[in-house]
């Protein structure tokens, strides 16, 4: 049994018809990469595994439960973390204060208060600013808020929506960097990201989505060799 598995699922907006027979699987312990060109689905499928977005077909199953039909705060209860895309922090909120809401599920003070200590270990640059309001952290710190913030639950997965967005290159490459450590500590993983190559460079598998549909799934170092894929996502 999967983690996180999708079958065949269509989403709509209105009556668009954005995603259409979406199908994958996530397995614990892995980092998935879903990419695709802008409009592609990408973004979609996360709202439609996070119940921000219901799909009318097809089921979305963590764990083998479906919960395609839950509210988001009912699906995040379940085990599902999201950081999504644009950070979504609270700006007049503390530091402390955005990864207590990520944390809102939690009854046990001890288990809360552990979190914290374990987010501020991984991002020490939030703990020098865990007093300072979120607005006021730069891009990159607001990323690591978002992602810290995520964690405070104790997911079972974490889908995180295009991290490097409107980052310089070296606070990519330490983006990244957490994403491994992350999951070198037991944190199952689907990532949306537009750099596709830095995507499937720590990836254990790919999807590439096209227009709503899953066009080709390979490992990540494959998909990086993959022509289409080198040609269409890659720059090559």
């Amino acid at each position: 049994m999967s983690l996180l598995e999708l079958n065949d699922v269509h989403s709509y907006y209105g009556n668009i018809h954005a995603l259409m027979g979406v199908s994958l699987k996530v397995e614990q312990g892995e980092i998935v990469a879903l990419i695709g060109a802008n409009g592609a689905g990408k973004t979609t499928t996360l709202r439609s595994i996070s119940g921000l977005l219901h799909p009318r077909r097809g089921t979305v199953l963590l764990e083998g439960k479906e919960i395609h039909h839950m509210a988001p705060n009912v699906v995040h209860k379940h085990g599902l973390g999201l950081v999504p895309e644009g950070r979504g922090i609270f700006p007049a909120l503390t530091v402390t204060e955005n990864l207590e809401m990520g944390a809102y599920i939690l009854d046990d003070k001890k288990q809360i208060e552990a979190n914290m200590e374990n987010a501020f270990t991984l991002f020490p640059r939030l703990k020098e600013r865990a007093q300072q309001k979120g607005g006021t952290l730069s891009g990159g710190e607001q990323q690591m808020l978002a992602t810290a913030r995520g964690l405070m639950s104790n997911p079972k997965i974490l889908l995180m929506d295009e991290p490097s967005m409107g980052l310089a290159p070296v606070l990519v490459d330490q983006i990244f960097d957490i994403i491994r450590e992350l999951n070198a500590r037991g944190t199952t993983i689907l990532l949306v990201e537009q750099n596709a190559l830095m995507a499937l460079s720590i990836a254990h598998r790919g999807y590439v989505l096209q227009t709503g549909q899953i066009v080709l799934t390979d490992t990540g170092q494959n998909l990086k060799a993959n022509d289409m894929v080198r040609k269409a996502y890659l720059g090559a």
